[in-house]
Parts: structure tokens; C-alpha cells; sequence
């Protein structure tokens, strides 16, 4: 067992007789699952591990969530609500399109630092367990992937220039950036030197000074 596990396992026991509510038990669990998985990886955590690290009975895991499988599936669901809406929080203020993307990819990275473990959840372990894990990362990346454009193409509006990029350009370009900033994030989380901020700049610089160009009408062409 990690060091780290074993620090909030042995933590956690001691309160295992501890009442409290249902929904924050189930938290409590989800929380012990995170950093399971993420550490261990699907096939390789347990649930008596993740019932050790939460300070509850296994059985009482089975209990609130049924199986291995629906228990991780929680987890995907939890932390993908919780990474969308950072960023769509991370924007809320409104402002110029490229304001609302810094803000956005900031809030992004901020989260995945923070919640590392949660992140590799979501990245790695959902998208390569195949179903019915990949299909949750699916639709948690779509979201993000549908914001991202409907930025694109409000900074496209703004910037005012005919003819205006086309949905499927704009749609391409999103993906780009989602999967830019995805793969940056995993660099940033295995670089303690990295900050948020340094991260959301590198994606910034490179993404934004290309799309500038395109909605001045200059294009690369082989």
C-alpha cells in the first residue's frame, strides 16, 4: 500500500463507527474511490482498499453502490460534472471570447492540479477500460468540446471579419484545443514546477495567435 493510502487508511478506521448521512458517506466513499483508481488503476484497486480508506465495511460499499464497476462509474460521473462545471464557472464573467477561453483553460488546469488523481480517472483509466467507462468520458469531452466552439465562434463573430469561419472549421478547431489542453494537462501534472496559469498561457499562446490569423483572413496552405 502507498504511503500516502496508508496514511488516510489508518486515519480512517479509527472513525469507521462514526454516524453521519447517507449522501455524505456515499461521498466519503466516492472520495476514497478517486484516489484508488487513481492510483491503482481499475484493475488493479480493490474494494476492501477503497472500504479501508473511507472507514466503512466493505458490504456497506456494495450496499450504496452496488458493484466494482457501478462504483467506478460514480466516480466518472462525479468528477466529470465537477471538471465541466469548473470551467464553465471559470467563465461565467462574460467579457471578449479570448478572455472567456483564458479564463476557461485557467479554471481547467487549476482543477486537474488540484484533483490529479481524479484526473487520471477521467483521462486515462475511463477512456481505456472500454464500455461503459469510455462512453462516460465521451460525453463529459462532447460537452466540453461544444463549449470550447460555441467560444470559437463567438470570437469569430467579434472579430467581425466575412466570410466567418465555417461550422466545420470551427468544430475542428475545438477538438484541437480540447485535445491540446488534455494532453497538456497530464505535462503540467507531471511537472510540480508547471503552474495553472503557465499551462492555460502555453495552450493560449499557441492556439490563439493561429485562430487570430485565421479571423484576419490569412490562412497556411501547403
Amino acid at each position: 500500500m502507498k504511503a500516502g493510502v496508508a496514511g488516510v487508511a489508518g486515519g480512517a478506521v479509527g472513525k469507521r463507527q462514526k454516524r453521519m448521512p447517507r449522501a455524505v458517506r456515499e461521498q466519503q466513499m466516492l472520495d476514497a474511490a478517486v484516489r484508488i483508481f487513481g492510483q491503482r488503476g481499475y484493475r488493479a484497486a480493490s474494494m476492501d482498499e477503497i472500504a479501508e480508506v473511507a472507514g466503512v465495511s466493505k458490504p456497506l460499499v456494495y450496499l450504496y453502490l452496488n458493484s466494482k464497476e457501478e462504483l467506478f462509474t460514480a466516480c466518472i460521473r462525479r468528477e466529470a460534472a465537477a471538471l465541466v462545471a469548473a470551467v464553465r464557472d471559470g467563465v461565467s464573467g462574460g467579457g471578449p471570447a479570448d478572455r472567456q477561453l483564458w479564463s476557461g483553460l485557467r479554471a481547467f488546469f487549476t482543477h486537474t492540479a488540484e484533483r490529479p488523481d481524479a484526473w487520471v480517472v477521467l483521462h486515462h483509466q475511463a477512456r481505456t477500460q472500454g464500455e461503459p467507462f469510455a462512453a462516460e468520458f465521451t460525453v463529459m469531452r462532447e460537452e466540453i468540446v461544444a463549449f470550447v466552439t460555441s467560444l470559437i465562434a463567438e470570437a469569430a463573430r467579434e472579430a467581425h471579419r466575412k466570410p466567418e469561419l465555417a461550422e466545420r472549421e470551427v468544430a475542428g478547431l475545438a477538438q484541437a484545443l480540447v485535445g491540446a489542453a488534455e494532453s497538456l494537462a497530464g505535462w503540467a501534472n507531471g511537472d510540480p514546477s508547471v503552474s495553472a496559469k503557465e499551462a492555460a498561457a502555453t495552450l493560449m499562446n499557441f492556439a490563439w495567435a493561429g485562430l487570430g490569423e485565421l479571423m484576419e483572413g490569412r490562412r497556411w496552405v501547403p
